[in-house]
């Protein structure tokens, strides 16, 4: 399992010309399941995400300065939202030729049912989660803050 993490000022999913989703500042996590992947990975991932710490700590001048500026917090300390898409591009094979391998990817209906899960379970653990919709052609657009993307597995 893999998520794209993105530092956003805000985020929104559309299908069809309507919002689906939408956050201001948090994260916007791109969601790519394998074959392999499970609840447990799902909810590991959650946790990581929701623990990652990619926010800058806004110290008072007198406090410390070498800690201004450090990347010290995550997303539920700043009061941030969370967006999550499912992009099964995330989880191709690019090392040979010039067309991706999509093999590695869950099928789709294996991956609808996890992913769900993966939404209901972000949203036991944090109350600003919004998604977009799986399998969807979505139009999703963004500020990415930074830029900041990173790129996390379990």
């Amino acid at each position: 399992m893999k998520a794209l993490i993105q530092r956003v000022s805000r985020a929104s999913v559309a299908v069809d010309g309507n919002y689906v989703g939408k956050i201001e500042h948090g994260i916007l996590a791109y969601i790519g399941l394998g074959h392999d992947d499970s609840l447990q990975s799902a909810q590991r991932l959650v946790d990581k995400i929701l623990t990652y710490r990619i926010f800058e700590n806004h110290v008072e001048s007198d406090s410390d300065p070498a800690k201004r500026g450090k990347l010290d917090l995550n997303v539920q300390q700043v009061g941030g939202g969370l967006l999550l898409v499912s992009q099964f591009t995330l989880m191709a094979n690019t090392n040979n030729g010039r067309r991706p391998d999509f093999g590695g990817a869950m099928k789709p209906d294996a991956a609808q049912s996890l992913f769900a899960e993966l939404i209901a379970y972000a949203e036991t653990q944090y109350h600003i989660t919004a998604s977009g919709q799986f399998g969807a052609n979505m139009q999703v657009e963004s500020i990415n803050d930074g830029p900041l993307n990173f790129l996390l597995e379990v």
